[in-house]
């Protein structure tokens, strides 16, 4: 598993960084969200900086698949850079993004090409990599529950923001990872896992 700094964005008076995830599986290589490559005027406020994929020494043919963990822009961006390639996303979270205003960017969620495979619930796209249902940040938000010798590892996007909210899990989501005893948890705006026990984290 490998994180991917794809962006920077003010929020309040703190930059906060955009990651996302790259699962190296024997049987593909999975990308989980796909940050930004283009400033949009609805987000012009946040200052965004670039770090995008296409400027990184990844081969972007190489991505197998994408899972968006949910589809707020700084997480489905880059989802035009993968048109034909199926891209995992809860039927839910693609409904509220293509129905409720101020959602997103709606032309960033279905750019030309972009291929969405629904799912209703826990989905297994590779033996070991489970997506699952985790409401809080999002009504349709999944994480990414990943097996490996070490124990579970989650990539949960927003599900958490910061350390803190794992610490002490308020919503389904939080809990539901919580309640899976992760070796370590991946979010999308912090650098380091989160793991249980360890000192609160910040997004820097």
């Amino acid at each position: 598993m490998t994180p991917v700094r794809v962006a920077t964005l003010l929020a309040g008076k703190e930059q906060m960084p955009v990651y996302v995830h790259i699962i190296d599986h024997p049987g593909g290589r999975v990308l989980v969200d796909t940050g930004m490559t283009d400033l949009h005027p609805a987000v012009a406020d946040m200052d965004p900086r670039f770090e995008p994929l296409t400027e990184r020494s990844i081969e972007l043919d190489s991505i197998t698949a994408v899972v968006n963990t949910h589809l707020h822009f700084d997480h489905c961006g880059g989802n035009h850079l993968f048109a034909g390639r199926p891209i995992y996303v809860q039927r839910q979270e693609l409904e509220d993004a293509r129905t409720q205003d101020d959602y997103t960017i709606r032309e960033w969620v279905d750019a030309a090409g972009v291929y969405y495979v629904e799912v209703d619930g826990e989905f297994e796209p590779l033996p070991g990599v489970r997506l699952l249902p985790a409401p809080g940040h999002t009504r349709g938000s999944q994480i990414v529950v990943v097996e490996t010798d070490d124990g579970s590892v989650v990539i949960a996007g927003d599900t958490a923001v910061w350390f803190g909210e794992l610490d002490e899990p308020a919503t389904e989501g939080q809990r539901l990872i919580r309640s899976l005893n992760p070796h370590e948890v991946w979010l999308a705006h912090v650098a380091e896992p989160w793991v249980a026990g360890s000192p609160g984290g910040n997004t820097a």
